[in-house]
């Protein structure tokens, strides 16, 4: 292994890291090896406060306080690898997709990445995405990012490399997912060399585990499924050192707990659970000039966030943030509600995402029918299921969208028990997706996947902040399940063709009601959510151009409007966009709704269909549904 060439435009001299090598089978450091491994620890942890709050400059987000805690367990890995290569798988694993930055570290100090491109963290097209991905950026070994899925992977890797040692690191957070109950089992049943590195600081983005899941222990959990367990302060090098020599040198799974607190020494943070994201601009300045890091910190003093210059026709300049209006939304229903009523009712169950479902706003105006649980999303939705299976109880249940696929023997369960739940998947498609692929919510109509027969399920995708409240309103007390979705992003409000607001005073949500917003004898874009906008603003540029192409609105999706499929199926073109999956969403069902029905418009289909390129507006150019690629589809359609 080579160590990578800083440049100067890279204001953190990487050159200086140490590549050491150690012998796992000596416990014991020399001053000379604690001192490196020092010295390596507070440059790695200087690096990752840098990049990561070039990602908070920049608006794009990221993750510090995991990669930066784990640093100490992360270089004594790199010196393993180094001092006994052919012990080990030399992959430095890890379940916790958002300490990405550790990937691009160690890829940089390899000499397998560019310095340079550290300082592009998570923005478009750098391919330095949010979580790490195979195949895409330079040194980066492994795919990761959903909490709970490496831990069972890496059991196939020590199968398929015996002999060899397999190390993952880990967190109490992804512990908490059931996969990893089911890794354990396996892991000790077939005695396999699996190494776990759990960093275990009692925070996860929503609180504390300690308060939120009281009798949880990481370290008896393991126990309890037959791992050798040992618990120690990762930041007492020597400590440290010698139980992961400990682990190396026994057979078998060992699981290494290390408490520490969240971003420890970074004042400001430290415990906190803010450490989870991205270090704030203002801190990482602070901690930098604290380490003599001036440079970097004045580095950081100038990044300038790019905003999108693009002006959309047909939108109004009132920005809303539908998965905040949900909760805001349902705790409107709610206090129409008495107290007693919603106690007896109404369960809503958060699986530690509330601060980004829009979930808080309940927790925080009724707490008494609130429950903070922990990041177990199949046992969540269960439960709030379970609340619900009596006729007039519902239960309310959150999560992101790429989640949902977790969900799906649940979703049926609930079915089969004919359960009353109200579901919010916020985080669907791409947009504003620097986490990228693994956390594009396009799979989104999976959640359909019933008999015609069966409990009734719903699935809404409002447009804009006005229609998310009137959807809410209006589907809250039906029975059923019933999924709504919104983006992470923010949605212009939408107006009509004179100018107001389509979704104002007056307009009342009808679910299954797919709704004109602009007519035209060209052909029709039918879409929905986040994409109505920008189809909408490819419309309008389409009609200025003398091309009176009309747009649907569909917000019920897997319902068939029979007047509006019959209306847009007897004109020229049908042109379906959305962000979902082009494979698995509305296109790929719409098409096939038109023939059933002996409607022959000419048809396409654009979505989601290639993986992401970071950053946040720039996911739709990417995918190519964008108002200039819509406006390039209408015009093959109708040339």
């Amino acid at each position: 292994m080579t160590i990578a060439k800083a440049r100067t435009s890279f204001p953190i001299d990487l050159d200086a890291y140490q590549p050491i090598a150690l012998d796992p089978t000596n416990p014991t450091l020399t001053s000379e090896q604690r001192d490196a491994l020092r010295a390596n620890i507070e440059l790695c942890r200087d690096a990752i406060v840098f990049f990561t709050a070039t990602g908070a400059a920049r608006g794009v987000g990221g993750h510090t306080g995991g990669p930066y805690d784990t640093v100490p367990e992360v270089v004594i890995l790199d010196a393993f690898f180094r001092g006994a290569p052919d012990k080990f798988v030399p992959v430095f694993f890890d379940e916790a997709g958002h300490r990405v930055a550790t990937q691009y570290l160690m890829a940089v100090i390899h000499g397998e990445l560019d310095v340079e491109r550290l300082t592009q963290y998570r923005a478009a097209h750098s391919e330095l995405p949010g979580h790490p991905e195979l195949g895409l950026t330079p040194g980066v070994k492994f795919s990761g990012g959903r909490l709970g899925h490496v831990w069972p992977y890496v059991n196939g890797v020590a199968i398929a490399n015996p002999g060899k040692i397999v190390f993952c690191l880990g967190s109490d957070g992804s512990q908490q997912e059931g996969n990893d109950a089911e890794a354990a089992r396996l892991a000790v049943a077939q005695g396999l060399n699996v190494k776990l590195l759990i960093d275990d600081n009692d925070v996860t983005i929503a609180g504390h585990p300690s308060e939120y899941l009281k009798g949880f222990s990481v370290g008896r959990v393991l126990e309890a499924h037959g791992l050798d367990v040992n618990e120690g302060d990762p930041e007492d090098i020597d400590d440290l050192y010698r139980r992961m020599c400990a682990a190396v040198t026994t057979d078998g799974p060992v699981a290494l707990i290390n408490k520490r607190k969240m971003c420890v020494g970074i004042e400001g943070l430290e415990g906190s659970t803010h450490g989870h994201d991205v270090i704030p601009v203002k801190l990482a300045i602070a901690y930098l000039e604290s380490r003599g890091q001036t440079e970097a910190a004045e580095y950081l003093k100038n990044i300038e966030k790019p905003k999108n210059p693009y002006t959309y026709l047909g939108s109004g300049d009132k920005q809303g943030s539908n998965r905040n209006v949900f909760g805001e939304a349902v705790v409107s229903v709610l206090s129409r509600m008495s107290e007693a009523e919603r106690k007896e009712k109404v369960l809503c169950i958060d699986s530690d995402l509330e601060g980004s479902c829009g979930l808080k706003a309940i927790h925080d105006a009724y707490p008494e029918i609130f429950i903070s649980s922990g990041i177990m999303e199949r046992g969540n939705f269960a439960a709030a299921a379970g609340f619900g299976m009596e006729q007039g109880k519902q239960g309310i249940f959150a999560t992101f969208s790429a989640f949902l696929e977790m969900c799906i023997s649940e979703i049926t369960m609930a079915r089969l028990n004919y359960a009353n739940v109200l579901c919010h998947f916020s985080h669907s498609g791409v947009d504003d997706m620097a986490d990228n692929t693994c956390h594009f919510g396009i799979n989104n109509l999976f959640a359909d996947n019933g008999l015609d027969d069966g409990h009734e399920t719903r699935l809404y995708f409002p447009a804009d902040a006005a229609q998310m409240t009137a959807c809410v309103e209006a589907v809250f007390n039906d029975p059923g399940l019933r999924f709504i979705f919104s983006t992470r992003s923010k949605t212009p409000n939408i107006l009509d063709a004179n100018g107001n607001d389509l979704y104002g005073e007056g307009y009342t949500f009808v679910p299954g009601k797919d709704e004109v917003v602009r007519e035209g004898t060209a052909g029709y874009i039918v879409t929905f959510g986040e994409s109505l906008y920008r189809a909408l603003d490819a419309v309008e540029k389409l009609k200025q151009e003398g091309i009176d192409v009309g747009l649907i609105n569909k917000p019920t999706l897997n319902v068939v409007d029979e007047e509006m499929i019959v209306k847009v199926g007897a004109s020229p073109f049908v042109l379906v966009t959305e962000a979902f999956n082009r494979r698995t969403g509305l296109g790929s069902r719409f098409g096939s709704w038109l023939l059933e029905r002996g409607l022959t418009p000419k048809f396409a289909h654009v979505g989601t269909h290639k993986e992401g390129c970071g950053g946040l507006w720039e996911q739709f150019p990417h995918q190519g549904i964008d108002p200039d690629g819509l406006i390039s589809k209408v015009k093959e359609l109708v040339g």
